[in-house]
């Protein structure tokens, strides 16, 4: 179980770097085209969407690493359950907000479809096919999320506390 996790956190991680390339690929054909005197039509459209999908793909991967911005201050002066307690409100909140999002923008995407939206760019493109990214890394995170909510029920270390006491240990 814990290498079909490990993959689907990696899987993440990899989506979000691809995006990353491509993006910066993207970005510097559009400007040596610019030098020949070229344009390539809606680079900064697919720039953008790119650098969202980006964002929401890197999600799981940098929470279940403990890789993202948390405040700690409180957290560190708190006691064994004290602490377990609070990380266990903590994880409800999140998984209640990313349950939100997951399903709201996985309807936005249902709704892009079933109505036949389409960017209002130069290359005017499905709007599911630019939403999907959004909506699979928001369901992506509340999978990391009621992962480590699980796991804190099993009393288990979810993985960002165990990244963030191997950061103190050092």
């Amino acid at each position: 179980m814990q290498t079909l996790k490990h993959y689907f956190y990696l899987t993440s991680a990899v989506l979000s770097g691809t995006c990353l390339v491509a993006m910066t690929v993207l970005i510097l054909a559009q400007i040596t085209a610019r030098t020949f005197g070229i344009i390539i039509p809606s680079s900064e459209d697919f720039a953008g969407w790119l650098l969202s999908a980006t964002i929401f793909f890197g999600l799981a991967y940098t929470f279940n690493t403990g890789n993202h911005i948390r405040v700690t201050i409180l957290l560190t002066r708190l006691g064994g359950k004290t602490r377990r307690l609070v990380e266990f409100i903590n994880l409800s909140a999140g998984t209640l907000i990313s349950g939100y999002l997951a399903y709201y923008t996985a309807y936005t995407v249902y709704e892009s479809y079933i109505y036949d939206d389409v960017t209002d760019t130069y290359l005017a493109m499905p709007l599911w096919i630019v939403q999907s990214p959004m909506a699979l890394g928001s369901l992506f995170l509340l999978i990391a999320i009621v992962d480590s909510y699980v796991s804190a029920i099993q009393g288990e270390k979810p993985g960002f506390i165990a990244h963030e006491d191997a950061l103190s240990a050092e």
